[in-house]
């Protein structure tokens, strides 16, 4: 039986590409450099904020910034995002009714994200408020980032709950790395920021696509 439940953010938990592009964008018109589309951002997004930065002006420029270019663009990045970091972010549909019904039975959760820990914090709590989390597990110092095992291995013991009682959600090939690296099981949902073929070839060992599938999957 599944006693604890580690779940990706963005893309997973919610929809938040409308609100990074926009961020990331007017960064990087800070700087006087061309934005990209939603759908070019999907492309970038799941590995820190860092990257996806660096991602995003390696597109633009069609070379590898230099790290001070990255780290101005960085900064009017964060400042925007986290004051505009939910003005079109949303819960997936189905999911607040899942945390609740979780909560219900008791099955601890958790959220594992690679987004900076105060946005992670700021979504979690600010768009899940009354639901009950062991731990919001963002991009902080002195752990690496997801694919790590590392990752799952501080939720495990923050939850007090054995890696054979565990799953993890998420909507990316580095969740299903993520939870393979730590002798977890992944189920790969198929309404985030990446095709379902990503989450078959990365191995997955169940595939939802919906909230409903992705319930049944977790009794």
């Amino acid at each position: 039986m599944v006693k604890l439940v580690i779940f990706d953010l963005d893309g997973t938990l919610i929809n938040s590409i409308a609100d990074l592009s926009a961020a990331a964008n007017y960064a990087l018109a800070q700087a006087g450099i061309k934005g990209h589309t939603v759908q070019e951002y999907t492309k970038m997004v799941g590995h820190g904020v860092r990257k996806m930065i660096e991602n995003a002006l390696e597109r633009s420029l069609k070379r590898f910034p230099t790290d001070d270019l990255t780290e101005r663009v960085l900064k009017d990045f964060t400042a925007y995002y986290i004051d505009h970091i939910d003005v079109h972010t949303k819960p997936y549909p189905g999911m607040v009714d899942l945390l609740k019904e979780l909560n219900k039975r008791k099955v601890k959760l958790a959220v594992a994200s690679n987004k900076f820990q105060e946005g992670a914090e700021k979504l979690v709590y600010g768009l899940f408020p009354g639901i009950d989390f062991v731990v919001v597990l963002g991009n902080r110092e002195g752990l690496p980032l997801k694919p790590s095992a590392e990752v799952v291995d501080h939720v495990l013991e923050r939850a007090v709950v054995n890696r054979e009682d565990c799953m993890f959600v998420g909507d990316s090939a580095t969740d299903v790395k993520t939870a393979h690296n730590a002798g977890v099981p992944c189920i790969g949902v198929t309404w985030g920021f990446r095709p379902e073929s990503d989450l078959v070839a990365a191995g997955a060992d169940h595939i939802a696509r919906s909230a409903t599938e992705l319930a049944a999957l977790l009794r």
